[in-house]
């Protein structure tokens, strides 16, 4: 479907020279002198690069259908993530660099969204906070309880994460996946 440059909002998913981008930022600028432009900032959905392009105000885009589907992380071999889609009981296998920093966050059963262009795969969206297991932790030090003090600990996936002292190995919690901060106990 073709829209035009007015009809430009965030979120909003385009095919541009064969690639696939999701708006990120736009700014519809009219010069003292001369036609309105379009400032966007693009996602390429392929490489997670982001760009800023230019376009004229009467520049027509295609629009590109991202469709969503429910999915339960089933295992990670040699670097290949596996999900399986909960209904149909179809697979779909990811590369570690498709996976990305999402993979500190996933342990197995974990439920995600995939996102899917027709029938080519373009990533995972996880939940913005993730419970999980503390692995590895130095044991608070009595007297150590200036505000705010925290300490490393190693989560069940491997993630270094700061925590406050007061955490102990084995314990559960909660770990934002925006950024990779501890949240709260579980």
């Amino acid at each position: 479907m073709m829209i035009d440059a007015s009809e430009i909002k965030n979120g909003l998913t385009l095919l541009i020279e064969g690639n696939i981008y999701q708006v990120v930022e736009f700014l519809h600028v009219k010069p003292g002198k001369g036609a309105a432009i379009l400032k966007t900032k693009l996602k390429n959905l392929r490489t997670s690069n982001t760009l800023e392009r230019t376009f004229n105000a009467n520049t027509k885009f295609e629009t590109a259908t991202i469709t969503k589907r429910n999915v339960q992380y089933s295992y990670n071999a040699g670097g290949i993530y596996s999900f399986m889609d909960m209904e149909t009981y179809e697979t779909y296998d990811l590369s570690e660099e498709q996976v990305g920093y999402n993979k500190n966050f996933l342990i197995e059963g974990m439920e995600v969204v995939v996102a899917l262009y027709e029938s080519e795969l373009l990533g995972i969206n996880l939940p913005d906070k993730v419970e999980l297991t503390v692995t590895e932790t130095a044991p608070a030090v009595k007297g150590n309880t200036v505000t705010g003090a925290t300490k490393d600990a190693i989560v069940e996936t491997g993630l270094l994460v700061k925590v406050p002292l007061f955490i102990e190995e084995g314990e559960k919690i909660i770990i934002s996946t925006i950024d990779g901060k501890y949240s709260s106990r579980a």
